[in-house]
């Protein structure tokens, strides 16, 4: 009798539910769940044919790794016909070992033997020596869909490196986890390209790392940093992904996620990484989470009212945004020890959210209750905030008054274009 009462009730609570939450109780992130096989899956089901009897150099890091978490090193080093004869490491290595920044050497791998030539460092775009009896160049490392993260900037390198010796590219492709149609920030302007700035494409540019490869190599390689220079172009292969559509984000993919740099933890932290990061270039500032729990997902300070920051947030009403008060101590970083002070937030429904512009919504409050602790102001230097904006006009602007809205139409000039622009490299609906 109770079993039937019970089940009458959970019943009952499921329609009202499903009434009332017809999309969930989970929040509008991302969808169910379903199986993505990446590129490194994809070419080992061709049976490795494109590089068999071929000299094989690979791009790589500890995000290249199939869903039983076997190294694309190891597989490729493995594969029968396939002779892997070098690896070369972007920023924090081939195994990950350098911390953010670090400077990479050349070195042997312990577990196959094979040189280990650094592409961090002194040496970023791979010297002729290096690529000295290579047949084919395969890249294969998770993207985070941002134009600042430099994994993308040593792909583009690598191309323009392997097209001047004929030397073939072969891109397994990985999801975006920041999904394929966000689009948001202007271009790079002349005279601010580098190294997390290096392509013509918006802060968040919604294409994978194979569909951006085919881009820029369409393009021309390096196209808006050239000079006189005619643009080049390398001899490129896609290895598509099977099951990845342009609405998914990474936790809708059925993949484990594996950190592609150390502040990069989870797909969580590369959802926040494009709301926080151009913030986080402005240090002394404001803690953004680097050295806590929570990279990319807060903004804090010591001198900080919580309670004010958020009530400041909540008035802005942001779309698919939500604020929480946080208390916190680092364990690294110029406030370790310290008790900082600030805001979590949240992305309800990440499609609607502005991500970008959440940042710049923070340094508004704050200039707002801080008067004279404008970002600009405080900040030990800003020179790397304007690379990573692509151009200086967004601190000069921005900084007259910290108001969000004399930089909008700037901050959203270009990202309609750009996604049309685009369109013809699609591999995924």
């Amino acid at each position: 009798m109770k079993r039937n009462v019970f089940s009458a009730v959970a019943a009952l609570l499921t329609c009202i539910t499903a009434a009332l939450f017809p999309d969930g109780l989970v929040a509008k992130t991302h969808k169910q769940a379903v199986a993505v096989r990446p590129g490194i899956e994809v070419l080992e089901s061709m049976g490795f044919s494109c590089l068999k009897g071929k000299k094989v150099g690979l791009v790589t890091n500890p995000s290249g790794v199939d869903r039983n978490m076997r190294s694309t090193v190891d597989i490729l080093f493995n594969a029968p016909g396939v002779e892997l004869v070098a690896l070369y490491g972007p920023e924090h290595g081939v195994r990950g070992n350098v911390y953010a920044g670090g400077k990479v050497s050349d070195t042997v791998d312990p577990a196959t033997g094979l040189p280990v030539y650094s592409l961090y460092g002194a040496t970023r775009k791979p010297t002729q020596a290096m690529l000295e009896g290579i047949d084919v160049m395969v890249y294969d490392i998770q993207d985070v869909g941002v134009r600042s993260y430099t994994f993308i900037s040593t792909l583009g390198l690598v191309m323009e490196a392997c097209s001047e010796m004929g030397i073939e590219v072969v891109v397994l492709d990985r999801p975006n986890p920041l999904g394929g149609n966000k689009v948001e920030g202007p271009y790079v302007k002349p005279g601010f390209f580098s190294f997390v700035s290096q392509y013509e494409i918006p802060y968040i540019y919604g294409l994978t790392v194979g569909e951006l490869a085919l881009m820029i190599n369409s393009r021309g390689l390096n196209r808006g940093q050239l000079g006189d220079r005619k643009p080049s172009r390398c001899r490129l292969t896609v290895i598509p992904m099977e099951g990845w559509r342009r609405d998914m984000l990474y936790k809708d993919t059925g993949l484990s996620w594996v950190l592609p740099s150390p502040n990069i933890p989870s797909d969580e932290a590369a959802l926040c990484y494009p709301a926080a990061g151009l913030c986080g270039e402005l240090y002394g500032f404001m803690n953004i989470g680097i050295g806590y729990t929570l990279p990319f997902q807060v903004f804090g300070a010591e001198w900080i009212d919580a309670e004010k920051l958020k009530e400041t947030l909540d008035s802005y009403r942001l779309p698919g945004v939500a604020f929480r008060t946080i208390y916190f101590t680092p364990f690294s970083g110029s406030s370790k020890g310290k008790l900082v002070k600030g805001v979590q937030y949240f992305f309800t429904d990440y499609e609607a959210a502005s991500v970008t512009e959440v940042q710049f919504h923070v340094m508004q409050a704050v200039a707002h209750l801080y008067p004279d602790r404008g970002a600009f102001e405080v900040a030990n230097g800003v020179g790397l905030f304007d690379k990573v904006c692509g151009s200086d006009y967004v601190r000069k602007t921005f900084g007259k008054r910290y108001r969000v809205s004399d930089i909008l139409e700037y901050w959203r000039k270009d990202a309609e274009s750009f996604r049309q622009i685009s369109k013809k490299y699609y591999l995924y609906k």
